[in-house]
């Protein structure tokens, strides 16, 4: 019978994988250099194949390596799942999590102060900005869960909600009716700002990029100052704003999806029980009345 694959081993390839460095993934598994070095030979000797390519200092995915990485990932959350399923402990320790600020006023308040009242013994320290930000400090190691804002484009991003995207503009202001309409949008990088400025340009829509900004509460404030016509969620749209559409001449977008992300190492235990209750929570949140205030 053919010998188990070593836990050991996978959770220092899937650290490697995770920031693209020796020396980082042994700082992340408690491990010398050379000890991460020697455990990922033995693992391409055992299958017969080469998992990575250095570059210099950078170290990439070969496809045989890419092939592993999701099977590992698998398996470390299903040691996870058993380690828990046979502890007794209470669960206590902290967790780095990120939120884009979209999410983070419906976020902060409602959703992580019940999970602190139900769990006192996991302190969550919590960043708020940007997905592009969010997504590369997960890269360097900062965070051990984030949400973010850009669907499922990122390996393991765990799709767990769908919103519908509206134009939003000032109630009574003018700024529609402007030639050429003024935008509120995120930075170049943003998907969202993209697929905003595609739709336009197929219709022909005039348009010009008047208020750039990571933030979207700054995007709010544009918005309802009557500064420029923006483009939202619909959790985050709020009183004061006028949902437009395709009467107004502006074409329909695509539902924004919004994912959880781990580390390699965040599985089970306090992990597991903070991203359930975000995934629970937040695939629940009543968008109904921003929704019904908007649109009046």
């Amino acid at each position: 019978m053919t010998a188990p694959l070593d836990l050991d081993q996978l959770q220092s390839f899937c650290a490697i994988a995770d920031c693209g460095s020796f020396t980082e993934a042994a700082r992340r598994v408690n491990k010398t250099q050379s000890a991460v070095s020697m455990q990922i030979k033995r693992l391409e000797e055992r299958l017969g194949h080469p998992l990575l390519t250095r570059d210099g200092r950078s170290v990439s995915l070969t496809q045989h390596g890419e092939v592993l990485y999701a099977r590992a990932r698998k398996m470390l959350r299903t040691n996870a799942e058993i380690m828990d399923h046979f502890s007794e402990g209470d669960l206590a320790g902290s967790i780095r999590f990120g939120v884009p600020d979209d999410y983070a006023v419906r976020l902060l308040p409602v959703i992580l102060s019940s999970f602190q009242r139900t769990h006192p013994k996991i302190a969550v320290d919590v960043a708020c900005m940007a997905s592009e930000q969010l997504l590369e400090g997960m890269k360097a190691g900062k965070y051990d869960l984030v949400v973010f804002t850009q669907g499922t484009d990122q390996n393991f991003g765990e799709l767990f909600r769908t919103e519908k995207m509206f134009w939003v503009a000032s109630h009574g202001g003018r700024a529609l009716s402007s030639e050429p309409m003024p935008l509120a949008s995120g930075s170049q990088t943003c998907i969202w700002r993209t697929e905003a400025v595609e739709a336009l340009n197929r219709v022909g829509k005039d348009y010009r990029i008047a208020y750039t900004s990571s933030n979207a509460t700054a995007i709010s404030s544009a918005v309802l100052s009557d500064l420029a016509v923006g483009f939202l969620p619909e959790s985050a749209l709020q009183p004061g704003m006028r949902v437009l559409g395709e009467e107004q001449g502006l074409p329909r977008l695509s539902d924004a999806q919004i994912a959880l992300m781990r580390g390699s190492h965040a599985y089970g235990g306090i992990y597991d029980v903070l991203a359930n209750h975000i995934v629970q929570s937040m695939g629940n949140l009543d968008t109904r009345v921003p929704l019904a205030e908007a649109a009046e």
